[in-house]
């Protein structure tokens, strides 16, 4: 029993500083329309902004997605860590839009570091017998953490001084303490290699993981999508229609969207596993058409309803397709295909999200963002009918 709670405390501390991480890439998120009065950029910059974050994610996870499972998981959080500060360091610095890129990007390698490798992590570091809290741990700290990014650096930036730089100085302090906790922890790696071993890697799945992989990776294509677009361009909805010019406010109806998603993750323990992903998919399903109704009536309440009930069916969504394809994955290699499930996710967050901002200019804000909520729903939809279909396939 004392083993088992000392691995919980290790589990929890690991889950602590995957959300630390996590907080730094969406803690410019309601800074931007600041950035924008600063440096004088259109909103299809603030999307590329965003999204060359998800690029970094992409590419580290195509070039090193199994550098965890080869060197180590510590050495790969800890140099996850340093692009962190990298990232808060350029913001501190910035004097021009390159700067921004920069920020992105180093936030895009340190998440790409942090994903699969951290969430094989703290399931690694549970005691025996506790895959499934284990698994909401860590993506209960994924999503806790991209909630506490919008929302610290929004009360900071409304109502303490220096809005551009108090966010980054407090989240370098928290790093800080997050690589002297992470030193302190065991290394669950047992057979570590050189990091010449490191391969780039080409998304591929294992027999016995495809037939589960499908709808899981469409399910968390559409959530992260919602997400992108939450967290990059609804700002600028919130101020140019509904006139909500608080930062603070900004950042909480984001936040609200990632709290969301960790209540989904927990009521996956109640609804269980198999019946998460379709409840997921109706979930984002409502929230897309919340958000709809959002853009067509300037409404701030189907706003907010649209980041909880999407959230919530993002997290019973994400949480399931996790469990599901991790189960599936031979243990070899499962930061490898969890990895590839976040290259789906990932690229949610920047193919739609640019699309967003090229269609803004010639349709505007609402009409681009109902093309997105269309096509996201076309999407939702397919996988929901392949579960309700084959549900044995999918549960497998």
């Amino acid at each position: 029993m004392v083993g088992d709670r000392q691995r919980w405390r290790q589990c929890f501390l690991g889950g602590a500083v995957f959300a630390v991480c996590m907080a730094g890439t969406t803690l410019p998120t309601p800074l931007y329309g600041l950035y924008q009065e600063k440096f004088g950029f259109s909103e299809l910059t603030v999307t590329v902004v965003y999204a060359v974050y998800a690029l970094g994610v992409i590419g580290v996870l195509l070039l090193a997605g199994n550098a965890s499972d080869v060197v180590g998981r510590r050495p790969v959080l800890l140099a996850g860590l340093g692009f962190a500060v990298a990232s808060a360091v350029c913001f501190l610095c910035a004097v021009g839009l390159g700067w921004l890129y920069a920020g992105r990007l180093f936030s895009g390698l340190s998440a790409g570091l942090f994903t699969g490798a951290a969430t094989a992590y703290v399931m690694e570091l549970a005691p025996a017998g506790g895959t499934s809290r284990a698994t909401f741990v860590a993506t209960a700290a994924n999503m806790g953490g991209l909630g506490c990014g919008p929302l610290l650096a929004g009360v900071l930036a409304q109502y303490a001084a220096w809005p551009l730089y108090l966010p980054f100085i407090v989240h370098m302090a928290l790093v800080a303490v997050s690589a002297v906790a992470l030193v302190r922890l065991p290394e669950t790696v047992r057979e570590r290699r050189p990091l010449a071993a490191v391969r780039p890697q080409r998304p591929g799945l294992p027999k016995q993981v495809r037939a589960v992989f499908g709808p899981a990776a469409i399910a968390s294509f559409v959530g992260f999508a919602l997400f992108g677009v939450f967290t990059s361009v609804s700002p600028a909805f919130l101020s140019q229609s509904l006139d909500v010019d608080n930062h603070a406010v900004s950042g909480l109806v984001v936040a609200l969207a990632f709290f969301a998603s960790t209540a989904g993750q927990l009521a996956v323990g109640r609804v269980g596993v198999e019946r998460s992903l379709p409840l997921g998919c109706a979930g984002l399903f409502a929230g897309l058409a919340l958000l709809a109704g959002a853009l067509r009536w300037d409404l701030l309440a189907l706003v907010v309803l649209s980041a909880i009930v999407g959230g919530v069916g993002q997290g019973l969504a994400f949480r399931g397709a996790l469990s599901t394809v991790a189960a599936a994955s031979p243990p070899d290699r499962r930061a490898s295909v969890i990895s590839t499930l976040f290259v789906v996710a990932y690229a949610g967050i920047s193919v739609p999200v640019i699309g967003v901002g090229v269609l803004t200019g010639p349709i505007g804000l609402e009409g681009a963002g109902l093309v997105f909520i269309a096509c996201m729903a076309v999407l939702v939809s397919t996988a929901a009918v392949y579960l309700l279909r084959r549900p044995e396939r999918a549960a497998t």
